[in-house]
């Protein structure tokens, strides 16, 4: 049994957990669900050990081994088949002392162990995990600082996975992954043979792989038995039921008051009433039931241009001379488009946004856009460039210095930013909190054309569902690309 004890945290003068309390069964898969900002990932590296607690405590099994991927990626010259066939410290250790050992029983005991964790099947076991998450045979003995930092993370995530702790600790881990990668991780977790806890925000991955839902809210834990779905059936229900008893009890609250009101000062009747009255004082209210505040998006609305909004004929593009990325390029995008771009990873998704977006331009071809265009872009980096001790009524008065105060506030307000939440630094946000601060920001001039580059990765369940809502809607701006397919494309 795993068990977190009346567990409080404060980070940055803010209370994030308020007593939290939570026992898992053995073995348990657990999904770890709450709205951006409820303390998921606080959580996470409290039971990680990164964070110590304000309070409580948690109580695991001796000698559990916890794995969770460190937010610094690796680098240097080892390449990822290295990094991950490293990460089995027990099988390197095993290894080293087997050269050097004398004894011919701590010999025999060594290759014993060995066989006994597969030590000999752990370079294909580590290629295996390699090439699912993306890692040709090439690249996965390719030196890692060749790699970008996401694809260094895979590498994290890949040594974490191959690792088999005790106890799985992910945190979102199916971001910048392609749909191929996030398919075969769902496939690897669904079939792990140990406990693990995983933050997501992929409906179909918390459907698949896990067993309970444990919900943050309010700083307080809720477990719930099953998946998603499941979760979010039992919780209607259990909030129907609280909202049925609440009223209820207020009912019989009001009968009793009605009476003692009447008949407390009246001889005959006085004893009846203080009866009553105590009743009334003995009596616990029922919780009233506490829901997260919707999100809604609202975006600004556009000016209208004619169609067509970009033209592209037989253009390439690509980043060194007479070396393009994508070739013979033809495309029109019109007002009221809806487009999901779709492909593995290196296949130039990413260069086609950056080439609507103006941030690249053309080797050859002809690329044509209305003169009254504006287009907004949401790439993934721009959340790592917010300024950390900003607030986000400071990054957004910045881009709009022109605006009066109401209008910055109106603009942060739709994407959920209102009243003393525009006043925190967004080094306090959370990251899908920190993507929606960033969404505000691109959309600021009412753009024509969205380019979104996996814009969801940080949002939660009810808040994907209603950003991809509202892009599907009529009123949503006059036309979108995604450099992804996700859930809603």
């Amino acid at each position: 049994m795993f068990t977190l004890d009346s567990l409080s945290l404060r980070l940055g003068g803010h209370l994030i957990l308020d007593r939290a309390s939570a026992s898992l069964p053995p073995k348990a898969r657990v999904g770890l669900v709450g709205r951006n900002g409820a303390g998921k990932s606080s959580l996470l590296k409290l039971i990680a050990g990164q964070h110590e607690p304000d309070e409580g405590r948690i109580e695991a099994p001796s000698a559990m081994r916890i794995g969770y991927v460190a937010q610094e990626a690796p680098g240097g010259t080892a390449t990822p088949f290295e990094t991950v066939l490293a990460a089995a410290t027990e099988r390197a250790a095993l290894l080293d002392e087997a050269e050097h050992a004398t004894d011919p029983h701590r010999i025999a005991e060594i290759h014993e162990r060995l066989t006994a964790i597969d030590a000999h099947g752990a370079p294909a076991r580590a290629a295996r995990i390699l090439a699912g998450l993306g890692f040709s045979e090439e690249a996965q003995h390719r030196p890692l600082h060749e790699f970008s930092g996401g694809w260094r993370m895979r590498v994290a995530l890949a040594a974490l996975l191959f690792s088999e702790p005790d106890l799985l600790l992910l945190d979102e881990p199916s971001n910048h992954l392609d749909l191929e990668a996030a398919l075969w991780l769902e496939s690897f977790l669904k079939s792990y043979r140990a406990s693990l806890i995983v933050v997501s925000h992929e409906r179909d991955l918390l459907n698949t792989v896990t067993d309970h839902i444990l919900h943050v809210q309010g700083g307080k834990t809720t477990l719930y038995a099953g998946n998603y779905d499941q979760f979010e059936r039992q919780r209607r229900e259990r909030q129907a039921q609280t909202e049925a008893a609440r009223a209820k009890q207020e009912a019989r609250r009001a009968k009793l008051q009605a009476y003692v009101d009447r008949w407390r000062y009246k001889a005959h009747t006085a004893r009846q009433a203080q009866s009553r009255l105590k009743a009334l004082q003995r009596m616990e209210p029922v919780a009233e039931t506490v829901e997260d505040p919707s999100l809604v998006f609202d975006f600004p609305s556009p000016k209208e241009v004619k169609p067509p909004l970009v033209m592209l004929e037989d253009v390439a593009v690509g980043y060194a001379p007479d070396t393009p990325v994508l070739s013979r390029l033809n495309l029109r995008i019109d007002p009221d488009d809806r487009i999901a771009l779709v492909g593995r990873n290196g296949n130039g998704k990413t260069t086609l946004a950056r080439l609507l977006a103006g941030q690249l331009a053309p080797m050859a071809g002809k690329l044509a856009a209305s003169g009254k265009l504006t287009v907004g872009y949401f790439a993934q980096h721009q959340i790592e460039e917010l300024r950390p001790g900003d607030t986000p009524l400071q990054h957004m008065e910045r881009l709009m210095p022109d605006a009066k105060p109401g209008q910055v506030r109106a603009q942060l307000g739709r994407f959920g930013f209102s009243g003393d939440k525009a006043m925190v630094a967004a080094k306090q946000l959370s990251g899908g909190e920190r993507a929606r601060l960033s969404l505000a920001l691109i959309t600021r001039d009412a753009p024509h054309i969205l380019i979104l580059d996996e814009p969801t990765n940080h949002l939660d369940v009810d808040a994907r569902e209603r950003w991809c809502r509202r892009l599907r809607s009529s009123a949503a701006p006059s036309s979108w690309s995604a450099t992804t397919a996700i859930s809603w494309a």
